[in-house]
């Protein structure tokens, strides 16, 4: 009788198991889909500033889908790589591989398949410098990001190099290649993840550090060096974000209506900046500056691109 159950439990339970090695539920939050569509979000963006009134509307559905595709492999493959390091975090146990709705087998199959796919549709369907980029976002992010968050917290700076890459990509894809205006839009997405990611490290920073992650700085027990760096990268966001009116570009120059979201956004976002560099309260402000990272982002690329059409 215990053997009949014995070995009825172990069949339970390998079925169980094998069930779980496939869910579309896993699936979809393996490619981490807000992160995902914040990387076609701004690709997207991208492509729309360069010409939005003559875009071409098969060129820019082939953006979006290899962007997507390629953005979730990447997500899919991170996770595949931190698996052991997630499930130590109670902010990631969650996900699908620490939680067992997909297995390793599955999730690194998928990821490469996404990512290869969406390098196929750029390269088949908008241009090399697209692809170029695209491939090394994965690179940067996957080879060289992920294993230096354990190492160091220059591991912040490295991927969000990786972030900011999609607008340009969106670029290349309307312009051909990169140009002033188009390296402006990277600087802009590269600078607005240091604000943002450094409140999301120091709001985390004993889960980050359960995981073996470097994100907070070493030697800096009140967080006062993440809102330095903080505060600094919010000024060099202010620059690229005035920036197209100071320098020549091939485009027209932002109208009246970027300029008044770009002064009252950087007023919006320096003053929780520089709260969470000289308050005390840094748990507090942290999380104010996050939220002020968040409302930031989607406005200023959409006044930029709907200025383009006024």
């Amino acid at each position: 009788m215990n053997l009949t159950k014995n070995i009825s439990s172990g069949v339970s339970s390998t079925t169980f198991e094998a069930e779980k090695s496939f869910s579309f539920q896993g699936l979809y939050e393996l490619t981490k889909p807000r992160l995902s569509l914040l990387s076609v979000f701004t690709a997207s963006l991208g492509f729309l500033v360069h010409d939005p009134l003559r875009s071409d509307f098969l060129l820019f559905t082939a953006l979006t889908i290899g962007t997507a595709f390629a953005a979730g492999g990447a997500a899919a493959l991170n996770q595949w790589m931190e698996r052991k390091e997630d499930a130590l975090m109670t902010r990631t146990v969650s996900r699908p591989l620490p939680s067992k709705l997909i297995s390793p087998e599955f999730a690194l199959g998928f990821g490469i398949f996404l990512s290869g796919l969406g390098l196929l549709t750029l390269w088949l369907w908008t241009n090399a410098w697209a692809t170029l980029l695209t491939f090394s976002t994965l690179l940067i992010y996957l080879a060289v990001y992920t294993p230096l968050k354990k190492k160091s917290p220059l591991a912040i700076e490295i991927g969000a190099i990786a972030g900011a890459l999609p607008p340009l990509i969106g670029w290349v894809v309307a312009a051909g290649s990169p140009t002033t205006y188009g390296l402006i839009l990277f600087g802009i997405l590269f600078a607005w993840q240091l604000p943002h990611f450094m409140a999301i490290a120091w709001n985390h920073r004993k889960d980050y550090t359960k995981g073996g992650f470097k994100f907070h700085q070493f030697n800096d027990p009140n967080g006062l060096k993440m809102g330095r760096k903080s505060f600094l990268y919010s000024i060099i966001l202010t620059g690229f974000v005035f920036a197209p009116y100071l320098v020549e570009l091939n485009q027209p120059k932002p109208g009246l209506l970027y300029l008044l979201c770009s002064i009252l956004l950087s007023m919006y976002l320096l003053i929780p900046a520089l709260k969470f560099l000289v308050n005390a309260e840094r748990d507090k402000h942290a999380k104010k500056l996050f939220v002020v990272t968040i409302i930031y982002l989607p406005i200023l690329l959409a006044s930029l691109v709907i200025d383009r059409y006024l």
